[in-house]
């Protein structure tokens, strides 16, 4: 027995018979997604089921500009060096042995208004410093960060070595250099961390 070959259908009279479309090549594919040809698209999470977010207005807006702009980074760093710090200095003065002490007549025990006294300049003391260093570093990294165009690990480590730099410098060129070397050191293990 012979294998018998289906024919093509015929074609009505009239009609040419189109060529297959070509097949979708690839990098033509890749234009539409991330290439040239790509075209933005209107995210909205209601279509998937997700919670509608209205479009942010002007006030909203502005808030948002204030609290990423660098002063506003400075003054937060600033109070939060302050909290923080003394906070630290009241936990160190209340676990130093020394606090209130007399040199004059060391066996005499302070009294409570003495220890206080003495935790409050402590804490005070250590709340300024804590500001100040906290304010630096917030504004040299937002500077730095707005001039480099990223936000990355080297940021921290410039402003570490800027802020360290600055307050060393004070004691003296080797101390300068020191300060920049260790902040820098601590800012990047701190940024490493928390990344």
């Amino acid at each position: 027995p012979r294998a018998v070959m289906a024919a093509p259908p015929p074609s009505a009279a009239g009609e040419s018979s189109s060529p297959p479309p070509p097949p979708l090549q690839y990098s033509v594919l890749l234009e539409h997604l991330v290439g040239d040809k790509r075209r933005p698209r209107a995210w909205d999470p209601a279509v998937f089921g997700g919670i509608p977010c209205p479009p942010k207005s002007e006030e909203q807006k502005m808030v948002e500009r204030v609290m990423e702009s660098c002063p506003f980074k400075a003054a937060l760093a600033c109070v939060g060096g302050f909290v923080l710090g003394g906070a630290f200095g009241i936990f160190t003065a209340g676990i130093d042995t020394n606090v209130g002490f007399d040199p004059k007549d060391p066996y005499r025990t302070p009294t409570a208004k003495e220890v206080l006294k003495d935790m409050g300049q402590r804490g005070i003391s250590y709340a300024k410093n804590f500001a100040i260093v906290g304010a630096m570093f917030s504004c040299t990294e937002c500077v730095v960060e707005s001039y480099r165009g990223k936000s990355d690990w080297k940021n921290s480590v410039i402003s570490g070595c800027i802020t360290g730099g600055a307050i060393g410098f004070r004691a003296g060129l080797k101390a300068g250099v020191i300060g920049c070397g260790g902040f820098a050191a601590f800012s990047a293990a701190v940024d490493y961390y928390l990344r």
